[in-house]
């Protein structure tokens, strides 16, 4: 809710801001980019430190900063950039960390509707954010800062519950007969080796990666691409006051929760049934959601013009598609990487895919689409069609990263057996240090 709220309100912001469809890609990068930067520390710590405290501490942080961005005045665009740039920096704690205690709390198929549960409520929150940021500017009279002052209280709840309720399981004490303590005892750098020589981890993480660019781009772009064709197809006139019904973001927020709820518990549930009979159904799944979303997505942008009803549609399909891949790839990282590793792995993750997805995505569409634009008299067909021959690189990314997940599959029963002999060695050195002692 606090990443994609600015989505929901984003004409309010380009508005406000006088930014073209470059600026709000430029708020996404600096987000992601210390996302990125913050999430590699935190993986470092979080295999290494009490979890728990660490994500307490960067829930309160982010949701603070937060807070601080709706008191913002117009026109202030170098102070937003700044407060962006930190949120990013407290989500990355917990973001970083949160399925690694999940991991050690749940065990076989436990594990894997845990995770589906904690990854379907992100394309819940994202929708949220689209539907809050919209509803409640148009409540507060077109006054964009009111879409930041929802989420910081939920913020705060979430760190009370945390805090009364979660309790910090040993690290891998689901993947071990017996429960020791087992911290890294790697150096940050010999972990980060081992995973690049980790085939499955990082054609998964490319893979993810090209999810998390499509994603980016449509949660960024989806609801003014909406509204721009509509503005063509003249079903209703462009917002000229400070309050707009904004129905382009609640219908896209629906859209989004949704497609997000049923795409992750479907392809939980389809890599499950598929694994009794083939061990390599994860990567699989994950291949197959994303090379058939490929064309929807494309049909999606090529009927904006034609019918809005038939791109609600495509939109919903390609959404349900690509949204099978967040549990199961976490899913695929727990069982190819060893437990004292995957907090870096998380980390890593992370980072290259906000590197090269979310903080390269939105704002290499905006910047296509003003390419575009340039030296042309701008018209609602103009400002729509350059956001469309932008958007419409989704569909190639998609099929690019439903490749790497068919390479992930050729390495994966692999890995996993050298993880799961890495872990049995590290718990019998540990045992027989404690026995000696």
């Amino acid at each position: 809710m606090d990443r994609f709220s600015a989505a929901g309100v984003l004409q309010n912001l380009q508005d406000a801001f006088h930014m073209k469809d470059s600026g709000p890609g430029l708020l996404h990068a600096v987000f992601a980019t210390s996302y990125m930067r913050c999430s590699l520390a935190f993986g470092y710590i979080g295999d290494r430190w009490n979890r728990k405290y660490i994500m307490c501490a960067g829930i309160s942080f982010w949701s603070i900063m937060i807070l601080c961005s709706s008191f913002i005045p117009n026109d202030y665009f170098l102070p937003l950039l700044l407060i962006k740039g930190l949120i990013g920096s407290g989500e990355a704690s917990f973001s970083t960390i949160a399925p690694s205690i999940i991991a050690d709390l749940f065990v076989a198929e436990q594990r894997s509707h845990m995770l589906a549960i904690f990854y379907f409520v992100v394309p819940v929150g994202c929708g949220l954010g689209y539907i809050v940021g919209s509803k409640v500017t148009s409540a507060a009279g077109g006054d964009w800062h009111w879409a930041f002052r929802v989420t910081p209280g939920l913020g705060l709840l979430g760190v009370l519950l945390m805090v009364f309720f979660l309790k910090e399981p040993p690290r891998g004490a689901t993947d071990r007969k017996k429960k020791l303590k087992l911290p890294s005892s790697n150096s940050w750098m010999s972990d980060v080796k081992k995973l690049f020589r980790n085939p499955s981890f990082m054609f998964s993480t490319l893979g993810i990666t090209a999810v998390t660019f499509v994603v980016s781009a449509l949660g960024l772009w989806g609801p003014s691409f909406l509204e721009r064709a509509r503005n063509v197809l003249h079903e209703k006139e462009p917002c000229q006051t400070a309050v707009c019904t904004n129905d382009d973001s609640l219908i896209f927020g629906a859209i989004t929760v949704l497609s997000g709820i049923l795409g992750v518990v479907a392809g939980v549930e389809i890599s499950k049934r598929y694994k009794k009979v083939n061990p390599r159904a994860d990567p699989i799944v994950c291949a197959c959601g994303m090379l058939i979303s490929a064309p929807f997505l494309f049909l999606a942008h090529v009927f904006g013009t034609i019918s809005l009803v038939a791109t609600y549609v495509f939109i919903f399909i390609a959404g349900t598609l690509l949204a099978f891949n967040w549990a199961i790839v976490t899913i695929i990282l727990l069982y190819v990487v060893p437990p004292t590793r995957r907090a870096t792995a998380q980390s890593m993750q992370i980072a290259v895919s906000n590197l090269l997805g979310v903080a390269g995505s939105p704002s290499l569409i905006g910047l296509i689409s003003d390419l575009i634009r340039r030296g042309y008299a701008e018209s609602d067909l103009l400002t729509y069609r350059s956001l469309e021959y932008a958007v419409m690189t989704c569909s190639f990314v998609v099929a690019i990263g439903g490749a790497f997940f068919l390479a992930t599959a050729h390495f994966i029963e692999k890995d996993h057996e050298k993880a799961k002999t890495e872990s049995e060695e590290k718990d019998h050195e540990k045992a027989k240090t404690e026995s000696e002692d």
